[in-house]
């Protein structure tokens, strides 16, 4: 089986994470968001997985061959050179999606992070014989997104409408697809919303169906949602593999510590934690509902929630962070320095006071 990954462009709603790299390869809980995606494919039989990519595939590529050799996967860019949008890629990339033997193919955004349950789509697809089988999962506030309206018990689609004023259902689009090769033939190569302009006429043609995603579900293209995102996702390995969490008495919840990180005495840490490798926690912190990525320092009593420490970067003794605070790569900042909702660019040294959110240049 084949697989497209939609990576699209900058990534600019997460900087200035992706300043330093494309957001695909940004860690999420200890590995890049892609990789979480990637394996789950290949423990379902994908051999092949396709980067649609209008922005710096060579970085991608270069990153990712290792995980080919590692995985036994083939991992190869389809490059726009306009934006195609959702389905315009898709076309660009019909040469490696068909191989004549008839096989669908998943469709994933690069986004989204869930327990992707892709064994049980390949199953519901199979047996319901339409053409394209679409994710959805339940939210609680359907009028900020477009709604999925489908029956109940065969999942047959019905129609898609946006942003409703009146409760018409609480399923959405979780941007994960299994296609058959005939969808492709729905598409032409210019820019085209597969969401919009695809699916409606599949559905119209009533050979579309929807899924309900069993487990957590979240699009973490942003920080406050990366952070929540990464909530869900321990809570979800807590249930499944409980092992692969810190324990002990200095743990509170769910903590993720990669295992070359070192921590000090006293420190408390979590909920809702990820320290990965190489970080260097040193006596007397205090971590809750934060990202620390590779090869960060912070030093004693240092305080951070709700946040993302990017790589490289240090934080000084007694430092406060705090408020979805975003700091890029190689930003230090200095003893006793608090910050509230900075989002400080990389290679930046901070040695004064950051009261009200707002963007270090």
């Amino acid at each position: 089986m084949k697989a497209l990954i939609l990576v699209g462009g900058f990534g600019t709603r997460l900087r200035p994470l992706t300043l330093s790299f494309p957001k695909p390869l940004v860690d999420f809980a200890n590995k890049p968001m892609i990789l979480h995606q990637i394996e789950a494919l290949k423990e379902v039989g994908v051999t092949e997985v396709v980067l649609a990519i209008n922005y710096r595939p060579e970085v991608m590529l270069n990153f990712l061959k290792d995980f080919e050799d590692k995985l036994g996967i083939t991992i190869t860019c389809s490059q726009e050179t306009e934006p195609l949008g959702t389905a315009g890629p898709l076309a660009l990339a019909r040469d490696k999606l068909v191989d004549g033997s008839g096989e669908p193919f998943f469709v994933l955004n690069s986004d989204v992070i869930s327990e992707y349950p892709f064994a049980e789509l390949i199953k519901f697809h199979k047996n319901h014989g339409g053409e394209a089988t679409i994710m959805v999962t339940k939210v609680d506030e359907p009028s900020k997104y477009g709604v999925v309206v489908m029956e109940e018990v065969t999942g047959l689609v019905e129609k898609f409408i946006e942003k409703p004023k009146i409760f018409v259902g609480n399923k959405i689009n979780a941007g994960i697809y299994l296609l058959n090769p005939s969808v492709l033939d729905r598409i032409e190569l210019k820019p085209t919303s597969i969401e919009k302009e695809v699916f409606p006429r599949i559905a119209a043609d009533e050979k579309l169906y929807a899924m309900v995603l069993p487990g957590f579900w979240m699009d973490v293209g942003q920080p406050r949602d990366y952070i929540t995102g990464l909530r869900l996702y321990l809570d979800s390995i807590r249930k499944r593999s409980a092992d692969r969490l810190a324990a002990g008495a200095h743990i509170v919840g769910n903590v993720l510590v990669h295992e070359s990180a070192k921590i000090g005495e006293g420190c408390l840490i979590g909920p809702d934690v990820a320290i990965g490798p190489g970080c260097i926690v040193e006596d007397g912190v205090r971590l809750s509902r934060c990202t620390v990525m590779r090869s960060v320092r912070i030093k004693k009593h240092a305080c951070i929630s709700n946040s993302i420490i990017g790589w490289h970067s240090t934080v000084g003794q007694w430092a406060r962070i705090e408020n979805m605070t975003i700091l890029g790569e190689d930003v230090h900042v200095g003893d006793e320095v608090y910050t509230n909702g900075g989002v400080v660019l990389p290679h930046k040294e901070i040695k004064s006071s950051i009261l009200k959110p707002e963007i270090v240049m």
